[in-house]
């Protein structure tokens, strides 16, 4: 009997500690307060599936005194999903506010995305500027610059999912604007009317396929870099100079090899008219030894050779020998 008295208090205490853990009183009253049907089994259901009815609850408080009857097995799914359903609820709040299309299956969908929904519909309202980093490009003069634009780009909610982010705007604005420099045909145009730049990024369409919508393109700053063109015709000429040289180098390297080549040639010659001159005087006295060859034949030989260098040499304009040589006696002797 006195084990009882002990007994019975652990165990109704512990029953209201369980009752209190798996129905959270004060979110449940808060639930009825807001006209919002959720019964205590609901509660106790969202525990058992691990489920933090505060995540759940509150938001979906916060959705049906907005207007939005939100459905809490919707909520709970999209719980056990992984997604944050407070800033479903708050997107799809403000949504409503700003008479802005959008349901509970694709601010879910947005989310599980892993777009910050709430943000997406802040940006539909209030429109975002994103600043470019400095993009350079050279004029059609040569003349090198260098601009910043401004770009005003609102979400699109219906493009959020698969859309590309706001680096593709980016890429894409800076693409527009070295395409529009360059096409100029004088530096000085740009400087004068940069909304130019503006006009022809504008009517490229640049926001297709992207979460956002394009409003504006406003150029922020152009400064004026380095003369490219005059830097590559000064290295095209060095360039050029550098092959002209080249050329030449080998030109005379062809021309030393020819003239090295004659040279050898013109000495291999002599040397053979040198060895055929020393087989004369062989040939004289192997034909005065066989009696083919008399004196007088070969007194008249060398008057014809003396008589051939005389004329050699007039024809060159030297003086011709003077009388007493032996060709000479031996012509007159003839």
């Amino acid at each position: 009997m006195n084990i009882l008295v002990y007994i019975v208090p652990i165990i109704a205490v512990l029953l209201i500690w369980l009752f209190f853990y798996f129905v959270p009183v004060g979110l449940w009253i808060s639930a009825l307060a807001a006209g919002v049907p959720v019964g205590p089994m609901t509660l106790v259901g969202m525990r058992l599936r691990k489920v933090n009815p505060h995540k759940v609850i509150v938001p979906m408080i916060a959705a049906w005194k907005a207007g939005l009857e939100l459905s809490i097995s919707e909520l709970e799914a999209h719980y056990l999903a992984g997604g944050n359903v407070d800033r479903v609820a708050r997107a799809l709040i403000s949504a409503d506010k700003a008479n802005i299309a959008l349901d509970f299956q694709r601010a879910a969908a947005i989310d599980l995305a892993g777009r910050d929904v709430y943000d997406a519909v802040a940006m539909s309202v209030n429109p975002r500027v994103i600043e470019t980093p400095k993009v350079g490009a050279v004029a059609a003069d040569g003349i090198q610059l260098f601009a910043i634009a401004k770009v005003t780009v609102r979400a699109n909610i219906e493009r959020l999912v698969g859309g590309a982010t706001e680096e593709t705007i980016i890429a894409r604005v800076g693409e527009g604007i070295v395409s529009a420099i360059g096409s100029a045909g004088s530096h000085k145009e740009v400087l004068e009317n940069p909304d130019k730049i503006s006009k022809l990024v504008l009517e490229k369409g640049l926001d297709a396929g992207t979460a956002f919508e394009l409003l504006s393109i406003d150029i922020a700053d152009v400064d004026v870099g380095k003369n490219i063109g005059a830097q590559l015709q000064t290295d095209q000429a060095e360039a050029d100079l550098k092959v002209a040289r080249a050329k030449a180098e080998e030109r005379r390297a062809m021309a030393v090899a020819r003239e090295q080549e004659m040279t050898a040639l013109v000495q291999e010659r002599r040397a053979a008219v040198v060895e055929a001159e020393a087989e004369i005087p062989r040939a004289i006295a192997e034909a005065f030894r066989k009696g083919q060859l008399g004196v007088m034949d070969y007194y008249n030989l060398r008057n014809i050779q003396a008589d051939t260098r005389m004329r050699e040499g007039l024809a060159e304009g030297e003086e011709p020998p003077a009388a007493g040589h032996g060709e000479a006696l031996l012509s007159g002797g003839t």
